[in-house]
């Protein structure tokens, strides 16, 4: 079984904390995605990080995983940075 199919019980300590980091990462995307003013341009990046973590969802290499989730807490970041020009 992969390891990435393991039952929640199953995953090791590192497993299990990186796991929460990346639940975390997510929530916070959805979360800034959510003051975004356009009913269009939020319906596109819910469906964008839905579909980035979808598919990124099998990734067990340490290394791939560490990258991902600095691409991600990037593009939060720029996405945060957008919001706040936007209502300034």
């Amino acid at each position: 079984m992969a390891a990435s199919r393991l039952p929640p019980a199953a995953l090791t300590l590192k497993q299990f904390l990186r796991r929460q980091q990346v639940l975390l990462l997510y929530r916070k995307i959805l979360r800034v995605i959510r003051q975004v003013p356009s009913d269009a341009d939020r319906k596109y990046l819910q469906d964008w990080a839905r579909e980035e973590f979808k598919r990124n969802k099998s990734a067990t290499e340490e290394d791939t995983i560490r990258m991902m989730m600095t691409q991600g807490k990037m593009q939060l970041r720029e996405l945060e940075r957008t919001l706040a020009l936007a209502k300034s």
